[in-house]
């Protein structure tokens, strides 16, 4: 990619953000200015700083406003912001379709009549079908409707696939359930990701079982956790389809009691001893894990340059809250000076690693991993502040899975407002946060869940497996670092797990201000191909983040 390149990937990016995200005196100074001009790089720089204050005392005078965890209503906002329910004739659209309605069997899902009923009848219909595909639907949807998802599904389907599913329109059609490209095994435990409309493969499901009586109304969710352990291959067309589960399937005293009998006896087949709870959604299972035994060694990293009242303050919340038994703390000093912080160091029970050069995260923390020889390490950054007094019971019963490779947490701003639920990369990689970029409370942003990485702020990775990825890449030195192993930890096939239910507060930049080097950035762009062909498989192919908004785009013929 050469440099030429690099700049007209990050110009439409940007411009793209202006457009969409902007504000009108944003895209009028383009439109007069031009997108990519002297004249508007000099006006940016000499009024950001009035704008920047501006932004500043708004924000200060502006009440608190978090999301509160509820479900959606039919009033609910729109979500995506610019998205509107596709209007169409089905049947126009079904005859322009190359199906043959012999592949389906379509079998109805009544819940008017008892689970037991109608599970015994969908296996009688696995046993008796000639269908290479099985399609379940809800009594009430049409017969152009059924078919019209059937021979849309279809058309995608390719002979490797077990699974073929689509987004679905939800109890509220101004906001779809728009789902991830790929299915991963923690997400699915935490709620049924796959859903409605769906194309089974009649002899895969017929491999694992058919449905299970058990299951009662979950069983579509008890199917695909064990089809997922099965290794069976699901596929998603990202599309907003008709077929999608009937309203009471959103109802938690309908479905919460079989979902969370469901996820544990996948738990139990998992041979992972844990507890399950009812989470703030319908069929949203809270599912935690009980920490091994003995519990494995852990060391805390925190890197830091001066700013001792910031270790000062991490370290005793650490102290206080921690309820670890088997834990220690190494800090890393990156050339301090002040006679405070020098103090501090010689009179500290934990290790200081000296770590001096020119500020390179990467290259301060492999260091500081060099230095341990616990089982695990968190790197932390010196301006958190923990929360949650089981974080490292909670992380490294996540971590110590054999499929998992990082895990993070929840990091919230000192007002409460939630600052990290991950990153996605939608087309760029960016923190997620409910009370800003993602204002919309569903299943996915409050699951325990596959990702594609997280905050190098909280990590939590088993020591051995760091250093098999021979650590952060140190080219990186200060941002993309993070989320680069990530990413390089899921081609080991090692899942990356954020989990909201450990919770820290963050006074990001605190430390070490707002370094933001483009070249790192651009060589993350090289690497990974992003704005070209890398696509975040944990996070909705729909969906586009620019800005502080997101946006729909249909991604699908």
């Amino acid at each position: 990619m050469t440099p030429k390149e690099i700049k007209a990937r990050w110009v439409n990016f940007h411009r793209q953000i202006r457009l969409m995200s902007g504000t009108r005196v944003q895209r009028t100074a383009g439109r007069i200015l031009g997108e990519d001009t002297w004249r508007y790089a000099t006006a940016r720089f000499l009024f950001r700083p009035l704008l920047q204050l501006v932004r500043r005392l708004k924000r200060r005078a502006a009440p608190v406003k978090t999301v509160t965890k509820v479900a959606a209503s039919k009033t609910a906002p729109i979500f995506p912001v610019n998205y509107r329910p596709r209007r169409f004739d089905v049947a126009a659209a079904l005859a322009g379709l190359d199906f043959d309605p012999a592949d389906v069997a379509i079998a109805e899902v009544d819940v008017a009549a008892s689970p037991a009923t109608v599970i015994a009848t969908l296996n009688d219909t696995l046993n008796e079908t000639v269908a290479e595909w099985l399609l379940l639907v809800d009594p009430s949807l049409g017969e152009d409707e059924r078919l019209y998802a059937a021979a849309t599904l279809l058309t995608h389907a390719t002979p490797g696939d077990d699974v073929v599913f689509a987004d679905e329109t939800g109890t509220n059609e101004f906001a779809p359930i728009l789902k991830t490209p790929a299915i991963a095994p923690h997400t699915l435990l935490s709620y049924n990701s796959v859903g409605r409309p769906a194309l089974l493969r009649v002899e895969t499901l017929f491999r694992v079982g058919g449905f299970s009586p058990a299951a009662g109304w979950a069983f579509e969710h008890d199917a695909y956790l064990r089809l997922s352990e099965a290794k069976a291959t699901f596929s998603h067309v990202a599309k907003v389809l008709p077929g999608g589960r009937p309203a009471s399937f959103f109802d938690a005293s309908f479905i919460n009691d079989d979902t969370l009998r469901v996820v544990g006896a996948a738990l139990e087949r998992r041979g992972w001893r844990g507890g399950v709870t009812a989470g703030d959604l319908p069929g949203l299972a809270r599912w935690s894990l009980v920490a091994p035994d003995p519990a494995p060694s852990i060391d805390i990293i925190i890197p830091t340059r001066d700013r001792i009242d910031l270790v000062r303050q991490c370290l005793a919340a650490i102290e206080e809250k921690t309820t670890y038994p088997n834990y220690n703390v190494i800090i890393l000093d990156n050339d301090s000076i002040k006679k405070e912080s020098l103090d501090f160091f010689a009179a500290t029970k934990y290790q200081v690693v000296p770590c001096p050069g020119p500020f390179n995260y990467a290259k301060i923390v492999n260091r500081g991993v060099r230095h341990s020889s616990a089982d695990y390490v968190v790197t932390l950054n010196n301006d958190t502040v923990l929360v949650t007094p089981d974080w490292l019971e909670r992380m490294v019963a996540l971590a110590a899975l054999p499929d998992v490779g990082i895990v993070g947490a929840c990091l919230k701003d000192p007002d409460g407002r939630f600052e990290h639920e991950a990153i996605v990369i939608a087309p760029y990689p960016q923190h997620l946060r409910t009370d800003s970029n993602y204002p919309h409370v569903d299943h996915y942003s409050t699951a325990v869940r596959d990702v594609a990485a997280v905050t190098g702020a909280v990590q939590m990775v088993e020591r051995e497996f760091w250093e098999s990825l021979g650590g952060m890449d140190e080219q990186l030195e200060v941002v993309m670092n993070d989320v680069d192993i990530c990413l390089r930890a899921q081609m080991e096939d090692r899942y990356v797990v954020y989990t909201p239910e450990v919770e820290l507060l963050h006074h990001v930049g605190s430390s070490r201000g707002k370094l933001d080097p483009i070249d790192d950035r651009n060589r993350f762009m090289r690497r990974w191909d992003i704005f070209g062909t890398f696509r975040d498989p944990y996070f909705p192919e729909s969906l586009l983040l620019l800005g502080e908004k997101m946006y729909f785009y249909n991604t699908s013929p």
